[in-house]
């Protein structure tokens, strides 16, 4: 039986529906607590991106791969099992070709990135999850604003003009300091990165290549290798 030759692929299905299962419940608790869910209109009142809908996509898409793909491999169903691989090829074939496109169109790419992460900057205080996300982003890269420091000017709430009353004028968010390594404290001291051409170019290529394409590629030869033993064994029939 197909079951007992290949069993890790049925347990791969399960995983990825699991996990997109478990993205869509993360998504939908974050807009609960948002209130979004009670006033589905506050959507567009969000000024920068909101991260809940990476969340959202990204679960609802694996959930109907993941769904597709143990059905088909459970029902041992030719056609699922080719809609699981046929449509994760074309998930992979968008992402190269956006790759390819990057690297060509980098300058522009990078300039519309520093576009984005400024009108994120903006919206820095309108949703808690953009917050965390740009905190989280800032600390881990020990990075502050896209170009620099002086990129929170454009915050209503940092910027250092005359007329701001906010008790935080003229500064940055405290995941743009570093902290005293004896005392565990946040320092006035600023990181002087900002989101460079060795992120750009190194991290996130590496990131593309070896957690999104390779696992794809093995999510359709799974698929595939299942297919093939179901139409072998349906032909000795």
């Amino acid at each position: 039986h197909i079951f007992g030759i290949f069993p890790y692929i049925y347990t791969a299905f399960f995983l990825f529906q699991f996990l997109g299962i478990t993205f869509l419940g993360i998504g939908l608790w974050a807009w609960n607590e948002k209130g979004v869910l009670s006033n589905i209109s506050s959507i567009t009142d969000l000024g920068g991106f909101d991260p809940v809908w990476l969340f959202l996509v990204v679960g609802g898409v694996m959930f109907i791969l993941g769904f597709a793909g143990c059905i088909g491999a459970l029902r041992e169903n030719t056609f699922l099992l080719k809609f699981f691989s046929v449509f994760l090829g074309i998930i992979f074939f968008l992402e190269l070709t956006a790759g390819v496109l990057a690297f060509v169109f980098k300058d522009w790419i990078k300039d519309q990135l520093y576009f984005f992460i400024n009108n994120n900057i903006r919206a820095y205080r309108d949703d808690i999850d953009l917050q965390n996300l740009i905190d989280f982003t800032q600390e881990y890269w020990q990075c502050c604003g896209a170009f620099g420091a002086d990129d929170w000017n454009l915050n209503i709430y940092f910027n250092c003009t005359d007329s701001n009353a906010s008790r935080e004028r003229c500064g940055v968010p405290f995941s743009c300091c570093t902290k005293d390594p004896a005392e565990e404290e946040i320092s006035s001291y600023v990181y002087g990165h900002h989101f460079n051409k060795w992120y750009w170019e190194n991290w996130i290529f590496h990131c593309l290549t070896h957690i999104f394409f390779l696992s794809q590629i093995f999510g359709i030869c799974l698929a595939q290798n299942l297919v093939s033993d179901i139409e072998a064994v349906r032909a000795s029939w």
